[in-house]
């Protein structure tokens, strides 16, 4: 209620316990109609006199469009821009309607994407060979890289930058490299068909696992100790790195170089792309020690090479797979049917795929023509920013173990790092999915238990302090 509203009320409250008469009351009333209508018979003769008055002489155009632009607060520099945060609009009119009395969900603000890397660092030597898999990130946050035969590790925690080792030149140059999930140990695929083993944290190669393939080893994933090798002799292998006869299963499908390898998330099933330009999911359940194991589904869909593949984090059988320079498509299939869900025209070479942990998107990196990062809606796959800062095709691309970070190298011999997933400090984490109901009350449970316990043993303690003081 404003002040008018409130002072109108206590004179009328004023008025109720006043000893007025009945008849001074009805003079009063009468005097102040008379009052009302000499004020219309005024406003009825002043108005039309102040239009004729107007049209007769007008005032200048300039002090007309000054008067109204003081009046509105025109300010042309100011237009659809915010110098500071703006005042909160006051509605003078209430509106009644059922959006008021049933408010809607609020919606939910769109994060600030940034359009330029938070930094630039130097890769000389970078291969430029898109059939190559230069590139990973631990989860122990270091970052492995080869450039040429040299392997290097950045530590994103401190940024120091350390060698880890330089292959000989006849075994060079490094063809893939792959962190275990320990986040510690460094698988690296060389071009003379051999995978060596390596222990970040004390700089020692532990094995070198030969025979499995006869040329060059452009792929690897890992699945627990199982490490898979893809090769250029269109083989993939199935390592298991504890034994000495490392060799447990072989892959047999492809007609040309693997490329690329994903385990999915529960490590049940395995993705294999190729230079046959055709896709392969294999289950673990039909692996064979004896026999090459055979497919579970062949897809042929793409146009050209298969190298960027992965599995979406929150929904377990869905998996982005993106073809080569004359495919050009991202295509979503489901891996239990084999059926492909949508097929997206990108108009530049995939080269590499990663999907935000913590909303719907996926983020794409490019080579022809347009040498770009595409960060897609999912599963409305609308383009949400284009990030473009790379001068030759970006070929290969990793994500930073929290999930915001992400970063591409190319064959432009840079490595540039980009927050496009969101602000680690301001973002909430996904609840999981399938969660157990009520998960986090059983949780908080445990704690008062456990709090409880505690208590009880510093009361335990202090009895028997006191006792002991007692008996001394």
């Amino acid at each position: 209620m404003d002040s008018s509203s409130s002072s109108s009320s206590t004179t009328t409250t004023t008025r109720m316990f006043h000893t007025r008469s009945v008849l001074q009351e009805i003079a009063q009333r009468k005097r102040s109609y008379e009052n009302v209508s000499e004020h219309k018979k005024a406003f009825n003769y002043t108005v039309p006199f102040l239009l004729e008055e107007s049209q007769k002489n007008p005032p200048p155009q300039s002090l007309y469009q000054k008067l109204l632009a003081e009046a509105f607060n025109m300010n042309r520099s100011r237009i659809l821009a915010f110098k500071n945060k703006p005042s909160t609009p006051v509605d003078l009119i209430p509106h009644f309607s059922s959006s008021s009395v049933h408010p809607s969900k609020p919606v939910k603000p769109q994060r600030p994407i940034p359009q330029r890397p938070e930094m630039t660092l130097d890769a000389p030597y970078m291969v430029d060979d898109f059939y190559l898999n230069l590139l990973d990130w631990s989860s122990s946050n270091v970052l492995a890289i080869a450039l040429g035969s040299t392997v290097f590790l950045w530590n994103a925690s401190n940024g120091s930058i350390s060698e880890l080792f330089t292959v000989d030149e006849e075994d060079g140059p490094v063809t893939s490299v792959s962190w275990a999930p320990d986040g510690r140990h460094l698988a690296v695929g060389l071009d003379n068909s051999n995978v060596q083993l390596w222990d970040s944290a004390t700089d020692q190669m532990l094995r070198t696992l030969k025979g499995g393939h006869r040329l060059r080893v452009t792929s690897l994933a890992w699945n627990h100790h199982i490490l898979t090798t893809g090769g250029k002799d269109a083989k993939a292998i199935n390592n298991d790195v504890r034994i000495r006869e490392h060799i447990v299963e072989t892959y047999s499908g492809h007609q040309q170089e693997v490329c690329g390898l994903k385990w999915s998330n529960s490590g049940q099933q395995l993705a294999s792309g190729g230079n046959d330009n055709l896709l392969f999911i294999w289950d673990r359940s039909m692996a064979s020690s004896n026999l090459p194991t055979y497919w579970l589904h062949k897809l042929e869909d793409h146009t050209a090479a298969v190298k960027a593949l992965a599995w979406c984090p929150f929904q377990s059988n869905l998996l982005a797979s993106g073809g080569g320079g004359n495919d050009r498509r991202i295509k979503f299939w489901n891996t239990h049917t084999g059926a492909c869900l949508n097929s997206v025209d990108t108009g530049s070479q995939v080269c590499a795929l990663q999907w935000n942990k913590h909303e719907p998107e996926l983020l794409s990196s490019h080579g022809f023509t347009e040498n770009q990062l595409i960060l897609w809606k999912y599963p409305s796959m609308v383009k949400m920013a284009e990030l473009s800062g790379h001068t030759s095709p970006v070929l290969f691309m990793t994500q930073s173990p929290n999930g915001y970070a992400v970063a591409s190298a190319a064959g432009d011999e840079t490595l540039k790092f980009w927050n496009v997933f969101g602000n680690p400090q301001v973002a909430k984490p996904v609840p999981k999915a399938n969660a157990v109901p009520f998960a986090n009350a059983e949780v908080k449970l445990t704690v008062q238990q456990l709090q409880s316990k505690f208590e009880l043993q510093k009361q335990l303690i202090a009895h028997v302090e006191v006792n002991t003081a007692r008996m001394s």
